[in-house]
């Protein structure tokens, strides 16, 4: 996005800062470019959000602002609001992650913790135009609020909206003393809301979401299609326990192939939650494929399956995702490794699918619209 906006506006652009995981895979001149963290803040996030607050205000700012969004802007834009520290959030947000909390959820209570997230960015500016790659999918597709917890929208949500969501997932009372202060705080009046609808200070910002989840389904499409297959793409998203849903897609995946006489490519997309309770290394999407590698295993016709992130990282590890196929039980037991339900216990599927050479590892592609899953089935012919 960046690139773009470079290219298109030349030198109407004055001043810009960028933060990204990979400061060092693209840079334009006259630009502050801050490498951040994701899916955790980190010291360069709260030094990028600080900036952006700083720019926002300038004369150059206050003239004019071009805000460019993609999923992970929550992490690297941190800005501590006043009582909490950059330790707190990393704490509050590591704990909601390992609990499964999905991305509304848990943008509910890091805008409730921020100085610039919900509509406070725009607030200190003056005319402002956004544009934003979604990879929200739920509970409302494309959300601008939670679209990197929505800094230059109003927020619909509240201060007793962030103490619900720590108690649903059972965080509170692990967390540091200052957050849950400073969330009562909000709930009693003596903090100030979040901008709400309606607010003033946001009457001049406009937001345009440019990229989604459907255009990455839509040019799987069309690369199976022209390699022969029969395409059949999942509307809706693909979302909640990685491994449940992993399960439900080989499911109708069988389903179909026994209608068809012909290779079929099942592709879906959306982002899932992990629960961890195990040690283990992985990602969303190696844990939806490994959920799928025993009923793979009791396909009878040729099948293989994928499950990816599009911006080329899954959780903490190098890799993308994984695939798998019919074959994929029979090669692991002759390798050594123990049943797949072992490995899902602990969270463990980098370390599965890394001794059978099946991880996906793409490197960062710089576009995040959540995540892609690809099946293939071989049907026998009709007789």
């Amino acid at each position: 996005m960046t690139s773009a906006a470079c290219a298109v506006l030349g030198d109407r652009l004055r001043r810009g800062v960028v933060t990204a995981s990979r400061p060092e895979a693209w840079r334009g001149d006259g630009l502050e470019w801050i490498a951040a963290s994701h899916p955790l803040p980190d010291a360069g996030s709260e030094r990028a959000g600080r900036r952006a607050l700083e720019l926002a205000a300038t004369p150059e700012g206050r003239a004019g602002l071009l805000v460019l969004l993609s999923g992970g802007a929550s992490s690297m834009l941190a800005v501590p609001a006043s009582g909490v520290t950059l330790a707190d959030k990393i704490d509050t947000a590591g704990r909601l992650l390992a609990a499964g909390a999905p991305i509304h959820a848990l943008n509910a209570v890091r805008k409730h913790l921020s100085g610039i997230k919900a509509g406070r960015l725009a607030a200190a500016a003056g005319p402002l135009q956004a544009y934003a790659v979604s990879d929200v999918v739920a509970p409302v597709e494309n959300d601008p609020s939670v679209i990197g917890s929505g800094p230059t929208v109003a927020d619909p949500t509240t201060f007793a909206d962030a103490l619900q969501v720590l108690d649903r997932y059972e965080v509170r009372g692990r967390l540091p003393p200052t957050v849950i202060d400073v969330l009562e705080a909000g709930v009693r009046g003596e903090r100030p809301e979040t901008p709400k609808p309606g607010d003033p200070r946001l009457a001049q910002a406009r937001l345009a979401i440019v990229g989604t989840r459907h255009q990455a389904t839509d040019g799987a499409a069309l690369a199976a299609a022209a390699r022969g297959y029969l395409v059949v793409t999942r509307q809706e998203p693909v979302v909640g326990e990685a491994r449940q849903a992993g399960r439900a897609l080989v499911e109708r995946l069988q389903r179909l192939a026994a209608q068809v006489d012909r290779p079929l490519c099942l592709l879906s997309s959306g982002e899932t939650t992990v629960r961890v309770t195990g040690d283990g290394r992985g990602g969303r999407n190696q844990e939806l494929v490994l959920a799928q590698v025993r009923p793979l295993a009791s396909f009878e016709i040729e099948a293989a399956v994928a499950s990816v992130g599009t911006d080329g990282i899954d959780g903490p590890t190098t890799a993308a995702g994984a695939c798998a196929d019919t074959t994929t039980l029979v090669r692991a037991t002759a390798a050594g490794l123990a049943e797949p339900d072992a490995f899902l216990a602990r969270n463990d599927s980098y370390a599965y699918f890394a001794a059978l050479g099946d991880l996906i590892v793409t490197g960062a592609t710089s576009t995040n619209v959540g995540d892609l899953q690809v099946a293939l089935v071989r049907p026998r012919p009709n007789d």
